[in-house]
């Protein structure tokens, strides 16, 4: 006898096209004998074997936040517009579920980093899975960033920020600001500025069981860290450490995808404009 599945799902607020892909992943799991919860309340003693996360890579990051550290593996419905970690279309829910039902998945594990500052976790979201930045409040002028690895001066950073991200996040925020694209599968992290004021300030990738520790200086005496994408207003006098999370994030994939094809597809990585 085949177990019965439960499945979480969470999702933002739901727009008529968010709606109606909420009754279709409920409608298509009830008809293969799933127990479907909306938003549980996810304490201690919660319990899935799948969590669904219908939206964006946003609301993937958020489902991340609530249930990674509890191990249960994510499926990331489209919604929203990219959707590199959410890549199952609307078109696709069905074929999606029932490939869960009959097996025909695997389940990467991604790393994720803490956040500290003073050596407090932050409780606004004390984990990342693509990234952390620490950036400047105000237009007007850059901040600097006092960078050390492992306890060792790296440099100091004259820019607009600092992204230390996963392999997972450097399609991200990373990408955006020249960073590398790194395989999920790698042990590392990047430190990648924002518009540095020198341009002898390259991206560095080091292995992801360093410990980063930051200190900033700004003139408003104030910065922001972002943790994928939430961010809080922190002094100038703190001392931030990044380093591996005691978990890891499981995210569920199909067969048929692969890291590479999801470039090509999404980004339109290697892609000739001049092609026709």
């Amino acid at each position: 006898m085949q177990k019965k599945l439960r499945f979480a799902l969470f999702g933002n607020e739901f727009q008529a096209k968010k709606a109606a892909s909420t009754q279709k992943v409920i409608d298509t799991l009830s008809a293969l004998g799933g127990e479907v919860v909306v938003e549980p309340s996810c304490d201690e003693n919660f319990h899935a074997d799948f969590a669904i996360s219908i939206g964006g890579d946003g609301t993937f990051l958020k489902t991340a936040s609530i249930v990674g550290a509890k191990g249960i593996p994510i499926i990331g419905v489209n919604i929203g517009r990219l959707g590199f970690l959410a890549d199952v279309r609307d078109d696709e829910i069905e074929q999606a579920f029932s490939a869960i039902y009959e097996g025909r998945y695997r389940i990467e594990e991604h790393a994720v980093i803490s956040l500290t500052a003073d050596g407090v976790p932050q409780d606004f979201i004390p984990h990342a899975l693509n990234d952390i930045a620490v950036m400047k409040r105000y237009n007007a002028s850059m901040i600097t960033i006092y960078a050390c690895v492992d306890g060792d001066p790296l440099v100091t950073y004259q820019a607009d920020g600092l992204v230390v991200s996963t392999p997972t996040g450097s399609t991200a925020y990373n990408l955006s600001n020249g960073g590398p694209i790194m395989l999920s599968q790698t042990d590392v992290l990047c430190l990648t500025p924002i518009a540095p004021h020198s341009l002898s300030i390259r991206p560095i990738v080091v292995p992801n069981d360093c410990v980063i520790e930051l200190e900033v200086e700004s003139r408003s005496h104030n910065f922001l860290v972002a943790v994928d994408g939430r961010s809080a207003t922190l002094d100038e006098q703190v001392r931030i450490r990044i380093s591996k999370a005691d978990h890891k994030v499981k995210i569920v994939k199909r067969e048929s995808e692969n890291f590479f094809s999801t470039l090509r597809e999404k980004m339109m990585w290697g892609k000739d404009v001049r092609e026709k």
